[in-house]
């Protein structure tokens, strides 16, 4: 299999390719940021790495697959509402020159969902509808993104075979803190701090490390501390020390930017099923 990963961040898609047994002949990957970078090559030498998307070309020969997830920020909801006249939202039109230029036999673009008008754009530019997929299916994450594909979607699992017990290091409580509660954290305020105790499964790894929702509350109820990154890499399914190249603040930054690496495993297995 010879693929063209755009977006490449980590390399999250080169993992999954691993996990479903689909041999990598030539991986060649687009990215800029030099600290995903670090982590990729560290983890996998034999990566090509081609530099910036807009100046990436590519022969109706050269690859078998193309895959990325275009950055999302202004198309999210939590966003500015660029949409595609922001400067990450029209990168999404490298992807599409690159799926021509391409004339690869598979292709797969991941975001986040948007508003519909946008997501048409897309659907009408790739000639497919996407698939809304939350990461809760495969692990205790709340993370619905949407998946254009040309790959053919097994069915999705119905309940998950894990807790997110499993995936962390020690106990923990969960709550619903209000915004002004994480910096002004102290005994006396703790419960006006606290409204509600929410499921653990209903929170989304951020690349923002100070959001109230990549946190925990201690035993005693007295401080709140953030998820570690090796519980982060295993909630992303993620090797736990991947990511151990870089500080903790990059790479819990990599891994709120980076793709649940069993949902794409799961897609990814339609190419071998379609063999």
């Amino acid at each position: 299999m010879r693929v063209l990963s755009l977006f490449d961040g980590m390399s999250c898609g080169r993992i999954a390719l691993d996990r479903c047994g689909i041999n990598v002949d030539r991986y060649t990957a687009s990215e800029i940021d030099p600290y995903a970078i670090t982590v990729s090559k560290a983890n996998y030498p034999d990566i090509e790495h081609i530099g910036d998307v807009s100046q990436v070309h590519a022969t109706n020969t050269e690859y078998d697959l193309l895959f990325g997830g275009s950055p999302c920020q202004d198309f999210s909801r939590a966003g500015q509402g660029k949409a595609f006249d922001g400067e990450r939202g029209k990168l999404f039109w490298d992807f599409k020159r690159l799926k021509d230029e391409a004339q690869s036999k598979y292709f797969l673009l991941e975001n986040v969902k948007m508003p519909i008008d946008c997501q048409d754009v897309i659907s009408e530019a790739l000639g497919v509808a996407p698939v809304l997929i939350n990461s809760n299916l495969f692990v205790p994450q709340n993370r619905e993104r949407l998946y254009w594909t040309n790959i053919p979607i097994a069915a999705l699992p119905t309940e998950r075979d894990s807790v997110l017990s499993d995936y962390l290091d020690t106990e923990r409580e969960w709550f619903d803190i209000r915004p002004w509660a994480y910096k002004e954290w102290s005994g006396k305020r703790k419960v006006d701090a606290l409204r509600t105790v929410v499921t653990p499964e209903a929170f989304t790894i951020t690349t923002n490390t100070t959001h109230p929702k990549n946190h925990y509350l201690n035993e005693a109820r007295t401080q709140m501390t953030r998820l570690q990154p090796n519980e982060l890499e295993r909630l992303q399914g993620v090797p736990e020390g991947y990511t151990n190249h870089v500080s903790k603040t990059r790479r819990h930054h990599m891994l709120g930017n980076g793709w649940t690496v069993p949902v794409i495993s799961h897609i990814l297995q339609g190419i071998k099923e379609g063999k």
